[in-house]
């Protein structure tokens, strides 16, 4: 569970002040804000990866753990952005097998689960691809598998389904549900269409004064 309490952040003035919000194992909610408000000021914040000039203070725990002082990289913080991000000089599989933790020893045991990823989004036999080849929703479910073969302890959907049409916007949000669901960690959707409210749980997390 993640939950925030009274965060405050901004440069030279307070940009949000007063932002508390919970997001339980297993749900997506919901942020929902025009450019400018600090949508990816939050992200920044959450990830441990905020510009250095930003203030912030409040507190931010996940999974009754503190993470305001602790490093990025040991948050286990997964990231999604609206642009994939594949490594356009691997393969699918080699995209994917770059998520995974150092759990997964051996090379046999590294393909089975680039093997088990692409079967549960749809795209078995697809490790040998190029990204190039692939459509915008096949991307983006690579780019999303990719993300949590990593095993995150939260994952965090920087406008990740703004570049997909209306049909496929929804197939994409079902499916991460349903991977958000099974895994049972918390996630947030940043995004500044209300529509994707359809997607998420909970209400819709607003900056206060928004």
């Amino acid at each position: 569970m993640l939950q925030v309490t009274d965060l405050q952040f901004g440069y030279e003035s307070t940009l949000v002040c007063g932002l508390s919000f919970s997001i339980p194992a297993g749900a997506i909610r919901l942020l929902h804000g025009p450019s400018g408000c600090g949508k990816s000021s939050l992200l920044g914040i959450l990830s441990g990866t905020a510009d250095p000039h930003l203030n912030w203070r409040g507190q931010m725990t996940l999974n009754g753990v503190d993470i305001g002082a602790v490093p990025a990289a040991r948050r286990g913080i997964g990231l999604m952005f609206q642009d994939p991000l594949l490594f356009p000089h691997m393969t699918v599989g080699d995209n994917l097998a770059f998520g995974l933790t150092s759990k997964r020893h051996g090379r046999a045991q590294r393909q089975a689960a680039v093997r088990d990823a692409l079967q549960e989004c749809g795209l078995d036999g697809f490790a040998e691809r190029d990204p190039a080849s692939l459509s915008g929703g096949q991307k983006a479910r690579v780019a999303l598998m990719r993300a949590l073969l990593a095993d995150p302890k939260m994952l965090l959907l920087d406008e990740a389904f703004s570049s997909l049409d209306p049909e496929l916007r929804q197939q994409f949000g079902q499916f991460v549900a349903r991977q958000i669901e099974t895994r049972n960690i918390p996630a947030l959707l940043v995004s500044h269409d209300a529509g994707d409210k359809s997607l998420t749980s909970g209400d819709i997390i607003r900056f206060p004064g928004l």
